[in-house]
């Protein structure tokens, strides 16, 4: 299947998946982990909603699940935001931190899925392995944060000043590109940050804003965010589930939603495969990094104006 197509040949797809594609595997093998973790972990009717606190809803239910479509939708389309919509949500409620590690499974089988579908491999790893190795040392110290400490909001409010001002800078500027200007010990730090971002408090708009800067190939520019993603998810899940924060239960709520997730995912990515022109990507992806600036510094300027 040509990785530009904007349709699905499921013909073509079923013989490159026997033939043991690349592509296809690894788009199956996403699919397929959360279907079953969803189906084998399903902890009984009466236990649906035990990890909610208060009395939940159908409706409530109904409304997380709306938001995990539309947060997949986005990723789909643009390549990143999934966990910066869906976390606020889920964390109104579960417990924060709860939803924070419930929230590691859908974006891990987002990125594994957007790894494949845009057949991003190991030249990218070989080609941008500060980028990956630092993410995931970032990643690791952010879990063992997470486990011990609450993230406070003075961080989150930094990097969303950070981000408007990136989005200023790109609207003052016409969305310019730099190309191959990105210094490998700049991209590490932005890897170390996004680490230990996404592991402690889900936030991990950095790398998308430092990649748009400097890679406007939409494929690329998806694959690369995934692969680090990816890494980055995978090392969150296996420390979360031995420091003892992520139970069997978290485990099948954070596969449901992905279940659930996978519409959305369909959908963003039909969208962006269709053919949409590289001016309405770009300004996609500023309009996204504006509303989750402008969303977290809702979220955490009363609180540090307050904690003065």
């Amino acid at each position: 299947m040509a990785t530009d197509s904007p349709t699905l040949d499921a013909g073509t797809f079923l013989d490159n998946l026997l033939a043991l594609h690349y592509r296809e595997v690894l788009m199956t093998f996403a699919t397929a982990v959360v279907v079953l973790g969803a189906v084998a972990l399903y902890p009984g009717s009466g236990r649906v909603t035990a990890g909610f606190s208060g009395d939940v809803t159908t409706t409530t239910l109904a409304f997380v699940f709306a938001v995990a479509v539309v947060a997949g939708a986005v990723k789909g389309a643009v390549g990143f935001g999934y966990a910066l919509i869906a976390t606020p949500v889920l964390s109104s409620v579960i417990d924060p931190v709860v939803a924070v590690v419930v929230l590691a499974i859908p974006p891990w089988m987002i990125n594994v899925f957007q790894v494949g579908e845009t057949n991003t491999g190991l030249t990218y790893v070989r080609r941008e392995w500060p980028l990956v190795v630092l993410a995931a040392v970032g990643t690791v110290v952010g879990v063992t944060f997470l486990s011990r400490y609450q993230a406070g909001p003075l961080v989150p409010m930094l990097i969303a000043l950070l981000i408007l001002a990136y989005v200023a800078f790109q609207v003052v500027q016409n969305f310019v590109v730099v190309e191959e200007a990105h210094h490998p010990v700049a991209l590490g730090g932005v890897g170390l940050a996004t680490g230990f971002l996404l592991g402690a408090a889900n936030l991990g708009p950095l790398l998308p804003a430092y990649l748009h800067t400097f890679e406007r190939d939409r494929e690329r520019y998806v694959g690369g965010v995934s692969m680090v993603f990816a890494v980055v998810f995978t090392i969150k899940i296996v420390q979360t589930a031995a420091v003892g924060l992520l139970t069997p239960y978290l485990l099948w709520l954070g596969c449901a939603i992905s279940v659930v997730t996978l519409v959305g995912l369909f959908l963003g990515t039909y969208l962006r495969r269709v053919g949409v022109d590289e001016r309405w990507f770009n300004r996609a992806v500023v309009a996204l990094l504006l509303v989750i600036g402008l969303n977290i510094l809702r979220n955490t300027v009363p609180a540090v104006v307050g904690g003065l």
